[in-house]
């Protein structure tokens, strides 16, 4: 961190006691199997090399203040008894994990804390868990405690639960907390079990694009389709009593409680059986070096989520649709929780040029909205830079 962000702290809490503790996590790109992890399925994402960042200072008593460059804005609450879940909205991710540490008699002392990200907000690449997890890191430093990595997960995935009201899988802290550079992770959301599967490869890329388009997934639509997923299973069920999760559900059980099914829910479930089925292809075929054969499993993909779970939209319909008239563009697909956000491609490192130019030029056209693009390879997790 440079010497004029310590001096903008200091000018901002006038806190001069102590290190500077500095800690990072990334944000994430799921790759393939996108509403499965709430299934009890196969995600297979990687961290991304952008970051939120968080520049704090312990305190002595149990005040925190925690001043966001991106929102502009200071909030404040203390940790000495469960802390309070008032607004504003983005503070609510920071509260969460501090009384998810408070609870587990981790933190006693607060900090005075300034955020800044570079992962999109509202890009579908998961600014909120990065955000947890590297707040999760800055409380336990500053408090002289350690955490498990997955235990760290999950105490950000219960703060969005219970603070921030998005009844979200693991995977997005997951990742965040536990990326591996050069390596894209299949995870099992059932067990945790994690396989962390090589993509090194010097001319191979992710690229993303985010189209701009706002998703709001906490306003009903998520929480639906995890509705109607459940309705899925209880059918099933009935059936085949083995089921617990739509995870334990082939299609050809599916065909067999077709009647049974509302026309909309049985082309929910039928995303999420195929999907899983998909990721573990995907994982294969990526640990063998096939990527033209993830490309196609990527384009799979993003049809059954337009299709099928009905989460696309025709901003990433149509970023999709370009990308895959490019080539060199192994495959493509809408990435994260849908209803906007961005997409993501697979694609040889000489293509990003032509890739980037002609969503430049069709993408205004069509929609009068700019996409933002960029390309990265898979990073490190969260990490305590300096402490």
């Amino acid at each position: 961190m440079d010497q004029q962000t310590k001096q903008e702290f200091v000018r901002r809490f006038g806190n001069t006691d102590g290190a500077f503790i500095l800690t990072r996590a990334p944000g994430r790109v799921n790759l393939i199997g996108e509403h499965t992890d709430y299934n009890d399925g196969f995600v297979f994402p990687i961290a991304i090399d952008r970051y939120t960042t968080i520049l704090a200072k312990a305190r002595t008593d149990t005040q925190v203040r925690i001043f966001s460059t991106t929102q502009n804005e200071l909030t404040e609450f203390s940790i000495a008894g469960p802390v309070a879940k008032d607004s504003p909205q983005w503070s609510l991710y920071a509260k969460g994990v501090a009384e998810a540490l408070r609870q587990r008699g981790l933190v006693k002392n607060g900090i005075d804390a300034m955020v800044s990200s570079t992962v999109p907000i509202g890009g579908g690449l998961s600014s909120s868990a990065s955000f947890e997890v590297a707040t999760g890191l800055a409380f336990l430093t500053a408090n002289g405690k350690t955490l498990d990595k997955i235990e760290l997960a999950l105490a950000a995935q219960w703060a969005e639960h219970n603070y921030a009201s998005m009844p979200c899988g693991i995977m997005d802290q997951f990742i965040s907390a536990l990326g591996e550079k050069d390596h894209a992770m299949l995870l099992d959301c059932r067990d945790l079990s994690q396989r962390q599967i090589s993509m090194e490869d010097a001319d191979m890329r992710i690229f993303i694009a985010n189209s701009n388009v706002k998703h709001k997934l906490v306003e009903g639509e998520y929480q639906a389709r995890r509705n109607q997923c459940e309705r899925a299973v209880a059918i099933l069920r009935k059936k085949f009593p083995a089921v617990k999760a739509l995870r334990d559900a082939d299609l050809s059980m599916l065909k067999t409680c077709r009647m049974d099914m509302d026309p909309t829910v049985f082309r929910r479930a039928r995303h999420v059986i195929s999907e899983n089925t998909r990721t573990l292809q995907f994982a294969e075929a990526m640990a063998s070096g096939n990527w033209s054969a993830c490309g196609k499993l990527m384009y799979a993909s993003h049809e059954s989520l337009r299709d099928d779970y009905g989460v696309s939209c025709p901003e990433l319909d149509f970023l999709v649709e370009i990308a895959d008239t490019v080539q060199g563009v192994y495959g493509a697909r809408m990435t994260g929780g849908g209803f906007g956000g961005s997409m993501v491609a697979m694609i040889q490192s000489h293509a990003i040029k032509e890739l980037t130019a002609v969503i430049a030029q069709k993408y205004p056209q069509r929609f009068a909205l700019e996409a933002t693009m960029f390309s990265t390879t898979a990073g490190d997790g969260a990490q305590v830079v300096s402490s």
